[in-house]
């Protein structure tokens, strides 16, 4: 059988040795005696599937051990021109009659489509539970468009989709998700709900720079965890005024990143036990609406066992407190905050931009 080792690809780094093969005071390979399943496991755990492929050239042993391995994980780096090759010739030889990962890392152009889709569609075959998907461009927007199969399988716990055109022409379903992140997806009312309702046991939501809404209503009863990292505004969009989230049955929520928008509330966070504000406003939003919507997040969640706060939050409840604002008890400021950052307006938002 043909390796996929390419011509100009390295050894394997000292470290994945030592990790792959122990050989004790008498020359003798301990790790090679392991049973399937636990090499399996081992090669599993490898961060990059280029390393499993590499472990077929240590022995007989160890030949043909990788094309068995039930998660594969391929991330393209800049230096590496060969990657598509590398992805198809790797699939060609894998013997997997189920998969429990797959993940694909890779700048996307639009010339390789048809490979990606085949990509997905192995995956699929093999009834992935955890499928990743990054294929932003260089402009780090989403163009590859997903095939409709995609949207009704009922195979998928954990699925991430980034750079993806988010496009259902049906109705969605994913009867044991369990957690979904997207990214730079167009919401609305009608989407949300379909996503909602076709993933009954969706427990974590993840929206990451998402746009186009002005309502984020999650009433599911499943849905425990939601993360809004980051709003923008679309190329073809209108800055949105102000953000409304309804998720009466969350436990945890966290907010980060940057956030174009001039306000977001909270309307019903009732169940809520656990938060986390690690957001940045955008340059839009002066200091005072700034101001304005954290005292409003805050009141929102006295009652959370739990609020985090960020290093940019922190800088802006600083603010409030030297206006005379209580904070409460429940809230927790980052420990670097008190070392690092003084607690006066002397601090824009450029300071804060390489914060995560």
């Amino acid at each position: 059988m043909e390796t996929v080792e390419g011509r100009n690809q390295p050894p394997i780094p000292p470290n994945q040795i030592k990790l792959l093969k122990f050989v004790d005071e008498e020359g003798e390979d301990r790790i090679s005696v392991l049973p399937d399943c636990l090499l399996l496991e081992i090669l599993s755990r490898l961060p990059s599937s280029k390393y499993a492929v590499r472990t077929g050239k240590l022995s007989k042993r160890w030949k043909h051990l990788w094309t068995f391995v039930p998660t594969l994980i391929f991330k393209h780096n800049r230096d590496d021109d060969d990657f598509v090759l590398f992805v198809d010739k790797t699939l060609s030889q894998c013997h997997q009659l189920k998969l429990k990962k797959f993940v694909v890392y890779t700048v996307y152009d639009i010339r390789f489509e048809s490979q990606v889709k085949n990509w997905i569609r192995y995956a699929i075959t093999c009834k992935v539970e955890e499928l990743h998907l990054t294929l932003r461009n260089t402009e780090f927007k989403s163009e590859f468009v997903l095939d409709q199969y995609i949207f009704t399988n009922s195979c998928f716990t954990d699925l991430t989709l980034k750079g993806c055109m988010f496009n259902p022409t049906g109705t969605i379903s994913w009867k044991n998700l369990r957690k979904l992140c997207i990214y730079y997806v167009k919401l609305n009312t009608d989407l949300t709900e379909n996503i909602l309702s076709g993933s009954p046991q969706l427990e974590t939501l993840v929206l990451e720079d998402c746009y186009g809404f002005s309502l984020l209503d999650i009433t599911s009863k499943s849905v425990k965890n939601l993360v809004l990292s980051g709003y923008v505004v679309a190329y073809d969009e209108s800055e949105s005024d102000i953000i409304r989230i309804n998720a009466p049955n969350i436990l945890s929520l966290t907010i980060e990143a940057e956030l174009v928008l001039w306000k977001l509330l909270l309307v019903n966070v009732s169940s809520l036990v656990k938060a986390n504000l690690d957001y940045i406003n955008d340059d839009i939003t002066s200091k005072e609406e700034e101001e304005e919507m954290l005292k409003g997040f805050i009141i929102s969640l006295c009652h959370v066992k739990e609020l985090t706060l960020g290093v940019f939050c922190s800088k802006v409840v600083s603010r409030l407190e030297a206006k005379g604002f209580v904070s409460p008890s429940n809230m927790k400021l980052p420990d670097i905050i008190s070392h690092l950052y003084p607690d006066d307006d002397s601090l824009e938002h450029d300071d804060w931009s390489d914060s995560d």
